[in-house]
C-alpha cells in the first residue's frame, strides 16, 4: 500500500501535474512559518508588515526597497534569499523546469543551500510517490540530507549528519539529555538502527525523524535502492530511460564516463581513470559504484553509444557526505535533444 512520508516537504501542497510540480501559494506560506523569517518579538514594524503581507499573499511583488527597510540585518539577509527563491520558481511552469534551469542554465547557482535541498526534496518526493518501499525512501533522503559514514569492518553505514550530531548532544534523550550533558552525568549510549527487514516497517511512522541508517555496502539492499532512486531521479528530470546497478570496482575497458555524485568523488574517480597512484585512505572514501547503461543509444553523444557511464559516491576526509543529485543533471553525456 503506498505511504505518505515527508510531510516537511509539502509535497501535498504543491499541484501535482503531469508535467511536473506546480508552486502553489500554500506551498510558499510553508517557508513563511519557518523561524528564519517569522518575525520575533523585537521585529520591528517594517519586518513585521512585509510578513504580514507576504503570508496573506505569498506572490506578491516585493520591491527591493521594503525588503532594504527591514529593521534587522539578519532578517534582510533572510528575505533577500526567500525572494530570490520564489522569483526563480515563478518564472518557470514546474519546480523540475526551476531545477534544471539551475543546473542547465546560462546563469549561476545563486540559492541558498536550504533552499536547494528543499527543491531536490520535493522532486525525489514525487519520484517515489506511490511507493511502499523503507528502503526506497531511506535512499531518497542522501539527496536532500547530509549524511555521516562508517566504513568499519568493509560496511558502508551511512546515517543522518544532524541526526548524529542531536544525539551527540542529548545522547536521544531531548532537553532531559541536554541538561544531563550539561551536569556532566553518564548517559546510556544510543545506537541508531539500521535498516532491516525486522524494522522497516517503522520507517513509515519515523520518516521525520531520520533516525535510520542504511546499509550501502555493494550487494546490500541500499545500495541496490539507491541505484533505482538515481534512476528514477533520471527518467523525471531528463526524461531519460536508464538501468543503473551497484558494481564493487570497475574493470571495463570501454570506460570513458563517469560522475561524481559528490564533492570528491570526481577526483578520486580522475585519478583511478588515468591510473594514478592512490592512497588506499583516498579510495576507502568511495563509498560506492553505480554502473549507467541508457536504453536507448539515441539519447547519448554518439561517441559514448554503446558504452557505460559509471558514477561514484564519495564521503569527505571527515567521515561526512552531501550528495550532489544536481550532477546528474548536468554532466551525463546526453545527446543534444535531451
Amino acid at each position: 500500500m503506498a505511504q505518505d512520508f515527508w510531510a516537511s516537504s509539502g509535497f501535498s501542497l504543491l499541484d501535482r501535474r503531469a508535467d511536473g510540480l506546480g508552486v502553489t501559494d500554500a506551498w510558499l506560506a510553508r517557508f513563511l512559518a519557518r523561524e528564519e523569517l517569522v518575525p520575533p518579538p523585537e521585529a520591528g514594524p517594517r519586518e513585521r508588515e512585509l510578513h504580514a503581507r507576504l503570508a496573506a499573499s505569498p506572490r506578491e511583488t516585493i520591491p527591493a526597497a521594503d525588503v532594504a527597510a527591514v529593521e534587522d540585518e539578519e532578517a534582510r539577509e533572510n528575505w533577500t534569499h526567500f525572494l530570490r527563491f520564489r522569483e526563480r520558481l515563478l518564472r518557470f511552469p514546474t519546480l523540475e523546469a526551476a531545477y534544471l534551469d539551475l543546473y542547465r542554465g546560462a546563469g549561476p547557482v545563486d540559492l541558498a543551500p536550504f533552499f536547494l535541498d528543499a527543491l531536490a526534496q520535493a522532486i525525489v518526493r514525487a519520484v517515489l510517490d506511490g511507493t511502499d518501499d523503507p528502503w526506497l525512501c531511506r535512499a531518497g533522503e542522501l539527496f536532500f540530507r547530509r549524511q555521516r559514514v562508517s566504513t568499519e569492518g568493509g560496511q558502508v553505514l551511512s546515517v543522518d549528519s544532524t541526526t548524529v550530531e542531536v544525539y551527540a548532544e542529548t545522547g536521544g534523550f531531548g532537553n532531559v539529555g541536554r541538561l544531563l550533558r550539561k551536569q556532566n552525568m553518564e548517559m546510556p549510549a544510543v545506537k541508531m538502527d539500521v535498516l532491516n527487514h525486522e524494522n522497516a516497517s517503522f520507517y513509515f511512522l519515523r520518516d521525520e525523524l531520520y533516525g535510520f541508517a542504511i546499509d550501502l555496502t555493494p550487494g546490500r539492499e541500499g545500495a541496490a535502492a539507491l541505484a533505482e532512486v538515481l534512476r528514477r531521479w533520471i527518467r523525471r528530470l531528463l526524461g531519460v530511460e536508464t538501468a543503473i546497478e551497484p558494481v564493487a570496482r570497475v574493470e571495463d575497458e570501454r570506460w570513458r564516463w563517469h560522475v561524481g555524485l559528490d564533492q570528491d568523488s570526481t577526483a578520486i574517480l580522475n585519478a583511478l581513470y588515468r591510473g594514478d597512484a592512490i592512497e588506499p585512505a583516498e579510495v576507502e572514501r568511495l563509498l560506492a559504484l553505480f554502473r549507467l547503461d541508457f536504453r536507448d543509444a539515441g539519447d547519448v553523444v554518439a561517441e559514448m553509444a554503446g558504452r557505460p557511464v559509471y558514477l561514484g559516491l564519495a564521503c569527505r576526509p571527515d567521515r561526512t557526505l552531501k550528495m550532489k543529485p544536481q550532477n546528474l543533471v548536468s554532466n551525463l553525456p546526453l545527446g543534444h535533444a535531451q
